[in-house]
């Protein structure tokens, strides 16, 4: 099987702008990107940069851009992702400074996971003693535990793209899993910090995490349940959590959204400098003819709706 393997290479030593090198390779179907990208290096081009170690998506060392999408080298399969045109294009990870071609630096990645404090903090009166877990509070562990901090997630996030505040599907993922972990101690900080400017509120569920990790971790879920914990122990002083109650009592009440009312209860009334920011777009929706009606109607059966959330609430 001929392919065609588009590379982006970049070497800052030779004052080089990042150009693609074509190279073409034969290979059998079932090989895999990371075996073609080394005999690349080792029969075509020994100037090709890229990491690898394990070759069996336990290091994640070989993480990397495969036609666009994050994603381990040594687990795709040249057949999986080459194109009807028998090309496969391959950029290093997203969202994090290249070094040199496929290389790139994690020193900013390890800072967001050092900062949710990625370990147990055990607060109990006996901390030697140790402190057993029933297998239901582990199973629950299970899934975010087999992360192996590749990247792909943040490689692939598209708010990372455009603020690099944000803490990132990895850190949070992460955060998730010491949060849940009934012996750690120290949640209501934890929950703190990513409630914050940054954190699980800046999310936009875009899902590209949940399809770049390769060990189904799912970032986005673990996210979503980090604000569910966070309301409910009191972290709702923050727009994210205004916005997310803005929105369902808007629901419950007509059973439709009411934008009219969602921006200024997610922002605050008394925020006067919000309130004016939010000027500007209200004049362009009246332009536009987008401007929701002050006076917002009812679904004919709102009442079904109602019942739902009652019924939740009970809960």
């Amino acid at each position: 099987m001929n392919i065609k393997v588009n590379i982006r290479r970049f070497n800052p030593e030779k004052g080089q702008k990042a150009f693609y090198q074509t190279y073409d390779v034969d290979v059998p179907p079932k090989e895999t990107v990371l075996n073609v990208l080394l005999k690349i290096r080792n029969e075509e081009d020994q100037t090709l940069g890229l990491r690898c170690s394990c070759r069996s998506a336990i290091c994640g060392s070989c993480a990397m851009k495969i036609n666009g999408q994050g994603g381990l080298a040594c687990n795709t399969q040249v057949e999986d992702v080459v194109t009807k045109k028998g090309e496969i294009r391959i950029d290093p990870p997203g969202n994090m400074r290249v070094i040199r071609d496929l290389i790139v630096d994690f020193t900013e990645f390890w800072t967001k996971v050092k900062s949710v404090t990625p370990w147990l903090e055990h607060t109990g009166p006996d901390p030697k003693r140790e402190h057993l877990c029933s297998n239901d509070d582990m199973l629950k562990l299970s899934h975010v535990t087999e992360c192996i901090m590749c990247g792909s997630c943040v490689s692939d996030c598209t708010v990372m793209e455009v603020d690099k505040n944000f803490l990132g599907p990895a850190a949070l993922a992460k955060a998730f899993r010491f949060v849940d972990d009934p012996r750690d101690g120290i949640d209501d900080s934890r929950l703190a910090k990513i409630s914050e400017y940054g954190g699980i509120w800046d999310c936009t569920h875009c899902f590209k995490c949940v399809e770049a990790c390769p060990k189904k971790v799912l970032p986005m879920d673990r996210i979503l349940a980090l604000r569910k914990i966070a309301m409910e122990k009191g972290f709702t002083d923050n727009t994210g959590s205004r916005h997310s109650a803005a929105i369902m009592e808007s629901v419950e009440h007509s059973g439709t959204l009411n934008e009219l009312t969602v921006m200024p209860k997610s922002h605050g009334w008394w925020n006067i400098p919000e309130m004016l920011s939010l000027i500007p777009a209200g004049m362009r929706m009246m332009k536009h003819h987008k401007m929701p009606k002050l006076i917002h109607p009812k679904l004919p059966d709102v009442e079904n709706v109602t019942k739902i959330f009652k019924k939740f609430k009970k809960k």
